[in-house]
């Protein structure tokens, strides 16, 4: 299988594809006599691996860790559990990040009278020169909300 034919059947770029090869995150496919990789069935396969976690928003040291587990039939399974919750905790930061940049948004958005006067108060927030950032106070179970601006 070509370098094509191996995007076309993992769903990665094929400049993602060299890249992974570049960094040593997947071993390099050997190459015909022409010089083309070949891709074999275990490459696409470790490859289909790699797509899978890069899906799953892991990074790519953490992928390179998931692949040594999963080539290492002697692995203990709670290596692999652990690398997962560390990422589940990560991705509930990241969540709870975006949830307090969309509350923000949704507040300044709310006190934007939207019309032709150029009073606004979302590129007044942006433009605060050393504004700390707005910290949500939470109601059980609601978005977070803010004081008015």
């Amino acid at each position: 299988m070509n370098i094509g034919d191996a995007s076309k059947a993992t769903g990665i770029s094929v400049k993602m594809l060299r890249y992974y090869e570049e960094i040593g995150l997947v071993r390099p496919a050997l190459r015909a006599n022409s010089g083309y990789r070949v891709y074999s069935d275990k490459n696409i396969s470790t490859l289909r691996f790699v797509r899978r976690a890069r899906d799953l928003g892991f990074q790519v040291k953490q992928i390179a860790s998931l692949l040594d587990l999963w080539q290492n039939g002697s692995r203990a399974s709670a290596d692999v559990k652990s690398l997962a919750t560390a990422h589940v905790q990560e991705l509930e930061q990241r969540r709870r990040e975006l949830d307090e940049m969309i509350a923000t948004l949704e507040h300044l958005a709310h006190h934007c009278h939207g019309d032709h006067r150029p009073d606004c108060p979302i590129l007044q927030n942006l433009g605060e020169e050393d504004a700390p950032p707005r910290k949500p106070v939470r109601k059980s179970g609601a978005r977070p909300t803010f004081a008015v601006v």
